[in-house]
């Protein structure tokens, strides 16, 4: 229940507090007064868009703060839902605030905590149930009326539909990969037929990692072995030669003339000791020239190998890489990609497999769907029928149809073949015969405005049995209604307001007088500035307000007469309808 409402620079309010309580609450005011600034503050309130031209003039920000208490289990979860978000609820009651700036931003608060707007939906959409002047306009269209439909029809119908939903949105994905690869079928054997020729040209050659830098090295060294073995020779002379000086016989001349000297300064013996290993390394060092110079050998057949084979990596490296590794890496990648080129055809087949089961499926779940709004459309039409007839249509009939379509290429249900959606197969429609004899017609073909108004009064009443939400704000749902329809309107909404607290902003005084509290929007101004503000009206100013709306004069010794008429009438109905 919705304990007070707290609103600071929307519209026309510049800032005031509405307090609330259970039962029926009219909001009433002249034309312009600022009514709807309420249903707008609760609309914020719920998580509905902000429009900066809500904020007041002048004023940097709109705020709006409610005060919802939450009875034990009337929504579960709310309080371990309310503390995911970082707020509390305390003491069984939680804070809601909405703030918007003159610039356009919007902030959310629940509990405490800042949030994100759309968990303020999340969390009022339970507790608070909003119906402004566009709800009618939106009943007449197909959607709404399945909504409703479903909604009646209970937690089994939302289940099903939820599993429909699934269902389609896995046929359609399925549905368009199948498209997708089934049109691309050329494509991909086109680009196969490249791999497996790629592939060939590479398994031809059969290239080792690394293989082409070593055959550069080998083809460096087989061009040039005359020139190196003659390099080579020349060294290995230097180093230790037959005759004539060379390395080693001026490394072992110092080393005689040091060791000669050794036992005179420890010095010249380390030199000398390092003599001596020099002399080792470069006896070393000239065997393995000699033997380098030994093994380069003249080959031109081998040259005429490598060089070819060399050729041969080259016109790999051209097409698949820059070199023999990179292009035994697109070997490999290629390999794995023909693998599933190749397998499009069980692809194909997998898909389809998959098509036919989730259409069978889809089918059973939409056939169940269908089956429960069936059910539920005599009930709704039955229960709707009764509060209409409450609602000063004696004779009016509702008739809910749930009807579907036959199309070629449709989903199978049973043995026929229907247009199907992510809501099933079904198109319901509201039928409404508003007197005797005459035949049910469409909403949008067959319904007053004031009919329409009570046909969507009629609804929530029903949907209220099966989904029961604490709080219903209902913004002129009396509209194009009057004389004795209007006072059953009235009567309705004081029924309905037995189980829940009911806001309804009226304009029809036979309405406001079956109200339990009257609050009154009243509009100032100095001048330069409007402002407007919320007033709970005591027995006197009641009949005041009252008579304005009846005559549109509050002192008149008539419209006061009759205005506590038409109070003590509505206030005897109320009680006669309880006893």
């Amino acid at each position: 229940m919705l304990e007070e409402l707290r609103i600071t620079s929307l519209g026309v309010i510049e800032e005031s507090v509405l307090e609330l309580g259970p039962g029926f609450t009219a909001i009433t005011g002249e034309t312009g007064a600022g009514k709807t600034m309420v249903v707008t503050a609760l609309g914020l309130l719920l998580g509905g868009r902000a429009d900066t031209g809500a904020v007041r003039t002048g004023a940097r920000a709109a705020r709006v703060e409610g005060l919802v208490r939450v009875p034990a289990g009337a929504a579960p979860g709310l309080e371990a839902a309310v503390d995911a978000a970082g707020g509390v609820v305390e003491d069984g009651a939680l804070l809601l605030a909405r703030q918007v700036s003159a610039e356009g931003r919007s902030r959310a608060f629940a509990g405490g905590a800042a949030v994100p707007v759309s968990t303020l939906t999340t969390l009022a959409a339970p507790l608070v149930a909003v119906h402004g002047q566009s709800d009618q306009h939106r009943l007449l269209q197909p959607a709404a009326q399945r909504d409703a439909l479903d909604a009646f029809a209970g937690a089994r119908s939302l289940r099903l539909r939820g599993r429909v939903a699934r269902g389609f949105a896995d046929l359609r994905a399925t549905e368009d990969e199948l498209a997708s690869v089934v049109a691309s079928a050329r494509e991909r054997a086109r680009e196969a037929e490249l791999l497996r020729f790629g592939l060939g040209e590479v398994e031809a050659v059969e290239p080792r990692p690394g293989e082409d830098t070593e055959l550069a090295a080998d083809e460096a060294r087989l061009g040039y072995a005359d020139t190196l073995r003659t390099a080579a020779e020349q060294a290995r002379e230097c180093l230790s030669a037959d005759e004539g000086p060379d390395a080693l016989g001026a490394v072992a001349t110092a080393r005689r003339l040091l060791d000669g000297v050794r036992e005179h300064d420890p010095e010249a013996a380390g030199l000398a000791d390092r003599l001596a290993e020099v002399s080792y390394l470069l006896s070393d060092l000239a065997a393995d020239v000699s033997s380098y110079a030994a093994g380069l050998e003249t080959d031109p057949a081998r040259l005429a190998a490598v060089s070819e084979r060399r050729a041969a990596l080259g016109a790999l490296t051209r097409r698949y890489g820059d070199t023999v590794d990179d292009v035994l890496a697109w070997a490999e990648h290629a390999a794995g990609r023909l693998l599933e080129l190749d397998g499009t055809d069980e692809r194909i087949a997998e898909l389809q497999a998959r098509r036919a089961d989730l259409r069978a499926d889809l089918g059973q779940a939409a056939s169940e769907l269908s089956r429960a709004r069936t059910t539920a459309a005599g009930r709704l039409a039955r229960v709707v029928t009764a509060e209409l007839a409450s609602l000063a249509m004696p004779h009016a009939r509702l008739e809910v149809s749930v009807t579907q379509t036959e199309v070629e290429d449709g989903l199978p249900v049973g043995d026929r073949t229907l247009r199907h959606g992510p809501t099933g197969v079904d198109d319901v429609e509201l039928l409404l015969a508003a007197n005797r004899g005459a035949d049910p017609r469409p909403l949008s073909r067959g319904a007053s405005g004031g009919e329409l108004s009570r046909v969507m009064l009629g609804l929530e009443v029903a949907l209220a049995a099966t989904n029961p939400v604490p709080t219903f704000v209902f913004d002129e749902v009396d509209a194009g209604v009057g004389g004795k329809a209007a006072v059953e309107v009235g009567r309705r909404l004081a029924l309905l307001a037995r189980h829940a607290q009911v806001l309804v902003v009226t304009h029809l005084p036979q309405v406001a007088a079956f109200a339990d509290r009257h609050v009154q929007v009243v509009k100032s101004s100095d001048g330069t500035v409007t402002t407007a503000g919320l007033t709970t009206l005591d027995d006197t100013a009641r009949v005041r307000e009252l008579s304005r709306m009846l005559a549109g004069l509050e002192d008149s010794d008539t419209a006061r007469a009759h205005a506590e008429e038409l109070l003590a009438a509505a206030q005897h109905a109320r009680g006669a309808t309880a006893g």
